[in-house]
């Protein structure tokens, strides 16, 4: 799988176009930055507290999508050149295999641009590269895990028409709490 896949979305009322493509290490120090935020603390499984964290973070997401066994994108807001492109989340496909007819899909957006609708447009398109590029190879749905109570996550599950589907217990320590299951299945063409 390439890494020099780059998705984009169209800008809302709202919110700025956005752009999806592989971390790069340029992208560490606005990491750190969007880390420290106390909901993303609470609720992401891993964080990186300074910038040499952050590098490694990036580097094992460069890994990952060089041995196809995870995609992170990191979701930028389209600027104007020659303004740089801001950081405003991330979404990530994992554990993708060939005839495996399940994946799952994950995401945070930084503190600064949450109540714009990021996560969901960066999420809707992320949803449909996955079933366009591993479809045709056995990828039939996707999963969308996160705690009971985080209810920002449930919102944007809803709004991207992943089902809710199960509560599933606590598994500590990466999962400390019960957690509920989304699942969005491929359609027919």
């Amino acid at each position: 799988m390439s890494s020099a896949v780059v998705l984009q979305t169209a800008a809302t009322p709202a919110s700025p176009a956005l752009v999806l493509r592989p971390w790069r290490m340029a992208d560490a120090a606005a990491l750190v930055e969007a880390s420290g935020d106390p909901a993303t603390r609470q609720w992401a499984s891993s964080v990186v507290d300074d910038e040499a964290d952050g590098a490694r973070w990036v580097q094992a997401q460069q890994r990952d999508w060089a041995t196809g066994e995870r995609f992170g994108f990191a979701v930028l807001e389209a600027r104007p050149a020659p303004v740089c492109e801001q950081l405003v989340g991330s979404v990530v496909l994992k554990e993708v295999a060939s005839g495996k007819p399940a994946a799952e899909v994950g995401y945070w957006t930084a503190a600064h641009a949450r109540g714009r609708g990021v996560a969901p447009r960066a999420l809707e398109a992320l949803t449909n590269w996955a079933f366009d590029t591993f479809g045709a190879d056995g990828l039939e749905r996707l999963e969308l895990l996160h705690q009971v109570d985080n209810l920002a996550s449930c919102r944007v599950a809803q709004k991207s028409r992943y089902g809710f589907d199960t509560i599933l217990p606590a598994a500590p320590p990466s999962f400390p709490r019960d957690g509920h299951l989304h699942i969005r299945r491929r359609t027919s063409d």
